[in-house]
């Protein structure tokens, strides 16, 4: 049993590999490699959301759980919320009109996933070596 990304990744690269690396041993030795330094940028990962997290301004440490809980509660509303509000106002309001829709969730699953992908973004850059030093945390 392995780790799910590593497997996932692995899987994707796994043919291009057999035709880059014919050598079995050493694309074994490149997989391992691979497998490392994705445990390392996830390690690099956990240690800058420490530090984030444990700044002592809230403009640092409070913005991803503000966008956080500000799309879990909209994604919240937008599934279980609206449904639960238009049946009270069918069951006790029938002739009131319903109000108007805003749209699907496209705009909020974009913030939602950009935010949750933001992360992986930073560890492609980190490895590319594009990461600069006036980002780290004090």
């Amino acid at each position: 049993m392995g780790i799910p990304i590593l497997d996932t990744l692995l899987g994707i690269v796994k043919t291009p590999l057999e035709r880059l690396i014919p050598d079995k041993n050493e694309r074994q030795r490149f997989e391992h490699e691979l497998e490392l330094e994705v445990l390392r940028a996830g390690l690099a990962q956990m240690e800058i959301n420490k530090a984030e997290a444990s700044h002592p301004s809230v403009f640092v440490a409070g913005w991803r759980p503000f966008v956080g809980w500000t799309c879990g509660v909209a994604l919240a509303w937008h599934f279980c919320g609206v449904d639960l509000f238009n049946w009270l106002r069918l069951a006790f309001f029938p002739d009131m009109p319903a109000p108007p829709v805003f749209g699907g969730t496209e705009t909020l699953m974009t913030v939602l996933l950009s935010m949750l992908g933001l992360g992986g973004l930073r560890t492609v850059e980190k490895l590319k070596g594009v990461s600069r030093d006036h980002w780290k945390v004090d």
